[in-house]
């Protein structure tokens, strides 16, 4: 893949964005001044309408921030490569794993992406993570209260209607840090 050899800086309070780009791909580097990088991920234009789909599909029901929790088990699932997740390095990848969400079995996740969900999308592609969801690898909605584990994962906590679960160090150290 060629980037465009100059790059866009774009600095905000003590954050640094360097966005290189090409006709379908945008690659951001998210670092704090002093060069710790924060988080890189890489999806086209395709990538970021289907992640912005399967967050409304999703959460639309749980506002903005449930969308946002959605984005971050999502990328939290490429970049850990581990548990249920190995191999996963991109994100149709991710949303089309079979029986990983629910959402694209209905006809909604097909429609097309909004530009609200579009820059959810790219936030959460950029590395922005947020609690309950900034470890976590597995949330669902269930009938009544969230269980202690799911799928022996413990319990961190709900947001709205869903229930969010991270792994433990043992099964998936790289999820506490990949980012």
């Amino acid at each position: 893949m060629l980037l465009h050899p100059c790059p866009f800086l774009i600095a905000w309070e003590n954050l640094l964005l360097v966005v290189m780009a090409q006709p379908s791909f945008l690659y951001i580097k998210k670092e704090r001044y002093g060069g710790d990088t924060v988080a890189v991920v890489q999806a086209s234009n395709s990538d970021i309408n289907l992640l912005a789909r399967l967050l409304r599909a999703e959460g639309e029901g749980e506002g903005v921030r449930g969308m946002q929790l959605i984005g971050n088990v999502g990328i939290n699932r490429i970049r850990a490569n581990c548990s249920d997740f190995k191999g996963l390095r991109t994100i149709p990848q991710m949303i089309y794993q079979p029986h990983a969400f629910e959402a694209v079995t209905h006809g909604y996740f097909y429609q097309a992406a909004r530009s609200s969900e579009k820059r959810l999308a790219r936030r959460a592609i950029s590395g922005e993570r947020f609690w309950p969801a900034k470890y976590s690898l597995w949330y669902f909605r269930p009938q009544g209260d969230c269980p202690p584990t799911w799928y022996d994962q413990p319990f961190v906590a709900r947001y709205k209607l869903h229930c969010f679960y991270q792994p433990t160090a043992e099964e998936c150290d790289n999820v506490y840090s990949t980012f």
